[in-house]
């Protein structure tokens, strides 16, 4: 299934559970009835701005649209939000979290044998890890987690200490993200 049928159930289950006509969603998030009708069916290729519109005005996550039904309310989403005219441009959303109070954006390099080890955050706080270069080991509560280049993982930091851990022979890159 493509991400445009996601929203299109996504937008028109949401829209009825708000007890929203088209109309009333038109008039709401001011995209026109005639783009949600088609967004509805499947027949429209939406702008991610016009998503962001619709989210807010029903009062929902951008993610919430793009999820397929059957991982909402996981964080992970893997959905092509966005195609350039040469199909090696895109933008995948593949994660999403709520945010109480602040989002950070980490990079980090560990080089072979090198090892971060963190306490539990405090309540609320989770992370998500995407692996640029190498292969991350993730080590939490006696548990261990392998992430190669290309994946990502949402975890939450604050059930106990964890670490990262290169135990390959090339660096590991990785983009962090602390969400509290």
């Amino acid at each position: 299934m493509s991400v445009l049928e996601h929203v299109a159930g996504n937008l028109r289950r949401l829209r009825q559970l708000a007890g929203l006509s088209q109309q009333a969603l038109a008039e709401t998030s001011q995209v026109s009835r005639r783009m949600l009708v088609a967004i509805e069916s499947g027949d429209a290729n939406v702008s991610l701005n016009t998503l962001d519109r619709l989210a807010e005005a029903l009062g929902v996550q951008f993610a919430d649209l793009l999820k397929a039904e059957d991982i909402a309310g996981q964080p992970r989403v893997d959905a092509l939000a966005w195609r350039g005219s040469d199909p090696r441009s895109r933008g995948m959303l593949l994660s999403s979290v709520p945010a109480v109070h602040q989002v950070e954006l980490w990079q980090w390099t560990l080089m072979p044998g090198e090892r971060y080890r963190s306490g539990a955050d405090p309540a609320g706080w989770c992370e998500l890890l995407y692996v640029i270069e190498g292969r991350l080991t993730l080590e939490q509560n006696g548990n261990e987690q392998h992430l190669d280049a290309g994946e990502h993982l949402v975890f939450p930091s604050d059930t106990g200490d964890y670490s990262y851990h290169n135990a390959g022979d090339i660096p590991l890159r990785l983009v962090r993200n602390v969400v509290y």
